[in-house]
């Protein structure tokens, strides 16, 4: 009995520990064999990624572009004349109308030069009457003096034709030598006559034309006193400081009895600087993607953070035409109604476009760029599992995905969230992912 118990004791003890190599040695003869079966298979080494396909955006785009809000209209007024500041009308944040009088400037030594100036064309127009005057006389001298030369111009015509006929009758005998020689000399002396009259006539004439070039030359005295009398009076206008349109007073810079300096140049301060702010204008820049998709007319929402829930609407009234070489943008206006002056002339707002791009636009996972020292890129798996490294050109920043809107064509299958060490042409095992 003792040797029965003795046998089975040693058999339990056996099959226990067959069971127990069986199960340390199996496991391990059958995870060599998985190792040298993946060692000898096709895909032994290789990387596995992820990949998903890039998809098109849906719908028109929103675009939103930062940009600052300007007056449609905006000046800074100088004086024209120098003096000093008898009165001053406005202030800051003053509306006015076109024409409204600002303030008003004394004017002492232009009030001087300007009377001055009219005594000044007075004597000169005092002046030309008396050179038109002696024009006239002289004019009336040539004419008597012609009618003189007719006259000599006659006598001697008859002096001469009584000289012949003597001169006839002398050559038949019938009148004395003596009374022909006079009436030859009757002609001679009738012709020095005649000579002296129109040299009379000639430098009565000339008289004539000196006088007539004097009144030219007074007239252009005349002229030129006029023309700075009218200068003069021109600058006095400007003691009244008058809004060219009508709008808000945003500066001042002068008070009553301050001396001020006609002009602009670097020394200068403006007076006053007024805007109109009924309308406004916004100045953006959009990129070169969305340039085809700008129009004239076309409708632009303005976002400004201080009226979260009140979106403003304005219309695209011009663009530049050209794009900015160094940005690749279009300066692009909008303009907008501000009829209620909530809007500020310099306050930051987001001009947001609905735009349709003019090619398509891929959306992929932000996970899939990547920043290189070419540019932006993402990595496509071909079909044989080879790896490629594209250039591409984004769009918006949509968070969790990116806008692709240059770059690819949509059948690509780009890798997420790609290894470090993944070279151009290197061979992966793709798997796609939603």
């Amino acid at each position: 009995m003792p040797e029965s118990r003795t046998t089975w004791s040693v058999i339990v003890g056996v099959v226990l520990l067959l069971a127990v190599f069986m199960m340390g040695v199996v496991p391990r003869v059958r995870e060599n064999s998985e190792l040298v079966a993946a060692s000898t298979a096709p895909d032994a080494g290789l990387v596995s990624v992820s990949v998903v396909p890039p998809r098109p955006a849906n719908g028109p785009t929103d675009l939103l572009l930062p940009s600052n809000i300007q007056a449609i209209e905006e000046t800074a007024i100088y004086a024209r004349t120098t003096g000093y500041v008898r009165e001053r009308y406005v202030d800051i944040g003053d509306r006015v109308a076109a024409g409204k009088v600002l303030a008003q400037i004394d004017t002492p030594e232009l009030d001087q030069e300007l009377s001055q100036a009219r005594a000044s064309l007075a004597q000169t127009r005092s002046g030309l009457a008396h050179a038109q005057a002696n024009l006239t006389q002289a004019q009336a001298n040539v004419q008597q003096a012609r009618a003189s030369l007719e006259q000599s111009k006659a006598t001697e015509g008859f002096a001469g034709a009584t000289a012949e006929r003597f001169t006839r009758l002398e050559h038949a005998d019938l009148v004395a030598h003596q009374d022909a020689d006079e009436k030859r000399t009757a002609v001679a002396t009738a012709r020095a006559i005649s000579a002296a009259a129109q040299a009379n006539v000639d430098a009565m004439q000339a008289n004539v034309g000196a006088l007539g070039a004097s009144v030219e030359a007074a007239r252009a005295n005349v002229a030129a006193n006029e023309a700075n009398v009218q200068r003069l009076m021109a600058l006095q206008s400007f003691q009244r400081l008058e809004a060219p349109f009508a709008g808000i007073i945003t500066a001042r810079g002068i008070d009553r009895g301050a001396l001020i300096t006609s002009g602009s140049g670097p020394g200068s301060s403006p007076l006053f600087r007024i805007a109109r702010v009924d309308n406004l204008r916004v100045f953006v820049n959009v990129p070169q993607t969305f340039v085809r998709s700008i129009v004239p007319g076309q409708e632009a929402r303005i976002l400004v953070p201080e009226y979260p829930q009140r979106p403003f609407v304005g219309k695209i009234a011009s663009t530049a035409g050209a794009l900015d070489p160094t940005s690749r943008t279009l300066l692009t206006e909008v303009r907008l109604r501000n009829e209620d002056y909530a809007l500020m002339p310099g306050m930051y707002a987001q001009v947001k476009f609905s735009v349709v791009p003019a090619e398509t636009v891929w959306v992929v996972p932000a996970t899939t760029l990547i920043a290189r020292a070419a540019g932006s890129q993402v990595i496509t798996v071909g079909g044989n599992g080879t790896v490629h490294y594209l250039s591409v050109q984004l769009g918006r920043d949509l968070g969790q995905s990116i806008e692709i809107v240059a770059g690819l064509s949509g059948k690509e299958r780009l890798v997420v969230s790609s290894p470090d060490g993944l070279t151009e042409g290197a061979r992966v095992i793709a798997t796609e992912t939603k």
